[in-house]
């Protein structure tokens, strides 16, 4: 039976839910920044260590970068649960194309501030929070994610003015930035703000060791030990790839739920060659690599 005709002859609710079938709890292929999917492998493991070191050395600036899919959201979640609530504040800039003039207000009320107000106000309350969280023993955070999506440089500007915030022996609060390569790029032309980078870290893709690693943890997450994708498969699925999470998270759910609907009960590399064929973010993997 071809893929084509299988998921012809499947409809409703029977056809988009694979997870009976395999015996899982729940997918384990999702493309969002769910923690509970954290794979701590090397690379991403040392991504972390230096995030974390940026932060609990109070080190002003940390940057993160890495390929579209690459898993730098899900790192900056784990990250910020590894940071205990007792000792950090942290607000989260999830989307950076706000206006110019409500980017500080943003930054206000993901820390629970009232965002209101002329510029002045803005800045002495954050500069009152800053100093309470410190009186307090607690740290301030904020993490600004897809920054490389900021659209004006002026934001940078605001954003290396508020590492001006410190007393004389240290930073009142860390700025994370996470986002694509081109962030670092942008940022070598203010050399105002890339001389306040001391944390900068690039996430590399994984290799076939790392890919298998993590399409095993990933299913261990959801309750399943068994060798569901087969060796060769693995190899496929990394050659399809190239080592990126977003994509290697994409041809396996659909591996996953062509193979229920093929009633088979190993995902063989030809699955793995047919589905990616019909796949955009597969043709693509020898580049960047992105899901249309």
């Amino acid at each position: 039976m071809s893929l084509g005709n299988a998921a012809c002859e499947v409809s409703g609710i029977q056809s988009s839910s694979y997870e009976p079938y395999w015996g899982f709890q729940r997918r384990p292929f999702e493309n969002v920044p769910d923690p509970t999917f954290y794979v701590p492998s090397v690379k991403h493991e040392a991504a972390v260590a230096c995030m974390l070191y940026g932060i609990q050395a109070r080190k002003g600036v940390v940057m993160l970068t890495g390929e579209i899919g690459s898993g730098k959201t899900l790192i900056s979640r784990a990250v910020i649960l590894k940071l205990p609530q007792t000792q950090y504040e942290v607000g989260l800039v999830s989307n950076p194309t706000i206006p110019e003039n409500e980017f500080l207000g943003e930054i206000l009320f993901q820390l629970g501030l009232d965002p209101g107000g002329t510029r002045g106000e803005q800045l002495r309350r954050l500069n009152d929070q800053l100093l309470a969280n410190y009186h307090q023993g607690i740290d301030t955070v904020v993490v600004v994610d897809e920054a490389q999506a900021i659209e004006h440089d002026r934001l940078f500007e605001e954003l290396r003015l508020l590492s001006n915030f410190q007393l004389n022996d240290r930073f009142l609060i860390t700025l994370v930035l996470v986002g694509q390569p081109e962030l670092r790029d942008r940022i070598a032309q203010i050399p105002q703000l890339a001389q306040r980078v001391a944390v900068c870290h690039h996430l590399e893709r994984f290799d076939r060791a790392e890919t298998k690693a993590y399409i095993v943890a990933r299913l261990a997450a959801v309750g399943c030990t068994l060798p569901i994708f087969s060796s060769p498969a693995i190899s496929g699925v990394f050659q399809r790839t190239g080592g990126v999470c977003r994509l290697i998270n994409s041809l396996c759910d659909l591996c996953l739920y062509y193979g229920s609907i093929a009633g088979v009960r190993q995902v063989s590399r030809t699955l793995v060659e047919r589905v990616a064929g019909r796949m955009v973010c597969a043709r693509a993997a020898n580049g960047v690599g992105a899901c249309a």
